[in-house]
């Protein structure tokens, strides 16, 4: 556990044999961090901006060994608005197909029985059969009704729609160019009115991340988390949008390759390796865990009556709820493993798993047990502590792992420590333009609603 103790029993002791009007006993959550913890923290990348760091400098802190070039001129790239879709209503197009349209006019597109697709009017009328799949084009962003997976609600969106067939369903695709799309996804990623340098950083792992993810199969990008959160035309500003100027084609390469810049919202003091943060993925030596000297994100404490655990945990405990054991943390330190120990057996699970179950928003968890009468205990432990050097992942003995690339205490632009000692606090609690990232806020959670972090896709 971080270098520093062996597995560590969790009081998630269910009092059940307790005398009669006993006080009920409640699990008592805090923990540090929103998201799954691997690559860029938000958060920490405007505290370092705060403190001086430029959008490389923010970069390479995150991304250990990497550098920032330039790649070939800008491509299109398509991406999933929405799909099994009976119905697609839209506005403000020229042209469906070969058929010129009225862009002050609303238009239903609607699978029909030959297997083509049908175009009504906005009443419903049959206006004519064209193939599928039918490219909607206009000389301004075009609008999509409705509700896209990223929340967006009768969104505009530059480029063109493509209308597919898919399953007997419709499914909507926005086409247009990757320095077009990143205007859109940057403000639904960070806070229009952060720092330059860290809406820079952002611009350019998200080129990063769109260059370098694997294809879907008929597009590029989900629009949604599952991807990078993808707000479209409306969500643009003109901070976010100049950020994405300012680095035209820039992205962070390893080894003369642009790399999958995963990034979350909240570090909370420390980032993990990515073989941790994503159980199954292979170690990759620039998603490592580092320290994040200005990110301080905590949240806690939450409550849960053992009851409700029990029944959050239904399908994983082994009939009544006992306790709960950690058999190994990260480097950071988040949970890896765990197990979940009832009355009729154990279970082991992924710290993913246990932290999607009881709906925290980070894999960075400590536990203790309450009475609802009494004073809430903390939960704090040492292996909560915001760390001072980053452990081997292992429960057991001490690493002396110092830093992003083995240096004790680098010097940033500022002076502040990175590579050892935290140097003081800083971005914490901010609220993003999109959804909450990771597992979900706890009940009870004073978190921040951080949003669009991305992770390997399902």
């Amino acid at each position: 556990m971080v270098g520093w103790r062996h597995a560590i029993l969790l009081a998630l002791v269910l009092a059940f044999a307790g005398a009669q009007g006993a006080a009920a006993a409640v699990l008592v959550i805090d923990g540090a961090g929103d998201g799954h913890g691997v690559g860029m923290s938000q958060d920490g990348a405007e505290g370092l901006a705060l403190h001086g760091y430029s959008a490389r400098q923010i970069l390479t802190h995150y991304y250990t060994g990497t550098t920032v070039e330039r790649v070939a001129p800008e491509h299109s790239i398509a991406i999933l608005l929405q799909s099994r879709l009976r119905s697609v209503v839209f506005s403000d197009a020229t042209a469906a197909g070969t058929r010129a349209l009225r862009a002050d006019h609303t238009y239903i597109a609607t699978t029909a029985p030959n297997g083509q697709i049908a175009l009504e009017s906005e009443r419903g009328r049959l206006l004519s059969y064209l193939p599928a799949p039918l490219e909607i084009t206009s000389r301004v962003p075009i609008r999509f009704d409705g509700a896209a997976s990223s929340g967006v609600i009768d969104g505009r969106y530059r480029g063109s729609l493509r209308i597919e067939l898919a399953d007997g369903r419709l499914r909507v695709i926005n086409s247009l160019g990757l320095e077009a799309y990143l205007r859109g996804v940057v403000p639904a990623e960070s806070p229009s009115r952060w720092r330059p340098a860290e809406l820079e950083a952002q611009a350019i792992a998200a080129r990063s991340y769109a260059i370098a993810s694997q294809p879907q199969t008929g597009f590029d990008l989900y629009a949604d988390t599952r991807s990078q959160e993808y707000g479209g035309y409306d969500a643009e500003a003109p901070s976010t949008s100049a950020a994405v100027e300012a680095t035209v084609r820039d992205v962070v390469t390893y080894d003369g390759r642009p790399i999958v810049a995963y990034y979350f919202a909240s570090s909370g003091g420390a980032t993990e390796d990515v073989q941790n943060g994503f159980p199954g993925a292979a170690p990759q030596p620039y998603l490592v865990g580092v320290l994040d000297p200005f990110d301080a994100g905590r949240f806690g404490p939450v409550t849960i009556s053992l009851h409700t655990a029990d029944r959050r945990l239904r399908g994983i405990v082994q009939g009544t709820l006992r306790s709960i054991v950690v058999t190994r943390r990260g480097v950071s330190p988040r949970i890896v493993s765990a197990q979940v120990v009832g009355s009729a057996g154990t279970t082991s699970v992924s710290g993913a798993t246990l932290a999607s179950a009881l709906g925290l928003q980070s894999t960075w968890d400590c536990f203790s047990v309450s009475t609802s009468s009494a004073t809430l205990a903390s939960g704090w432990d040492r292996a909560c502590e915001r760390p001072r050097r980053l452990g081997s992942g292992s429960s057991s003995g001490p690493t002396g792992r110092t830093g992003p690339t083995g240096r004790t205490g680098s010097t940033g632009p500022t002076g502040s420590t990175v590579g050892g000692t935290v140097a003081g606090t800083g971005a914490t609690g901010s609220t993003k333009a999109s959804g909450t990232s990771g597992s979900g806020a706890g009940a009870g959670s004073s978190v921040s609603n951080a949003g669009g972090a991305v992770g390997p896709r399902p």
